[in-house]
């Protein structure tokens, strides 16, 4: 998610908002947040209904009650463009992410 914040003015070139979800409680977000010094990027909480959103995207966990860690592309019209998940120890690639973005916009 740091990485999110770092390149932020690059994902506002490609008009895109990047949001990073998880099934966090939000004071435990917050807290995380404020770690990582996280300030502009939108760390919405999927926490109740418990995984709702993770679900809807199809990249909930139901074993383990968690979201998978997953970047997931929606353009506009709420339509999904691309999903790649990742093992839970391997960060993204955040510039295979801009890369993917130049491309489907």
């Amino acid at each position: 998610m740091r990485a999110l914040e770092t390149h932020l003015f690059e994902f506002e070139k490609l008009n895109t908002v990047p949001f990073g979800f998880s099934v966090d409680s939000q004071p435990c977000k917050e807290a995380w947040a404020n770690a990582l010094q996280i300030k502009k990027i939108s760390l919405p909480c999927d926490f109740w209904p418990h995984g709702k959103v993770a679900s809807d995207y199809g990249v909930f966990n139901e074993t383990k009650g968690i979201s998978e860690r997953a970047n997931i592309i929606v353009d506009e019209n709420g339509k999904i463009k691309w999903v790649k998940i990742y093992p839970s120890d391997q960060l993204p690639d955040i510039n295979e992410i801009l890369q993917v973005l130049s491309s489907v916009s």
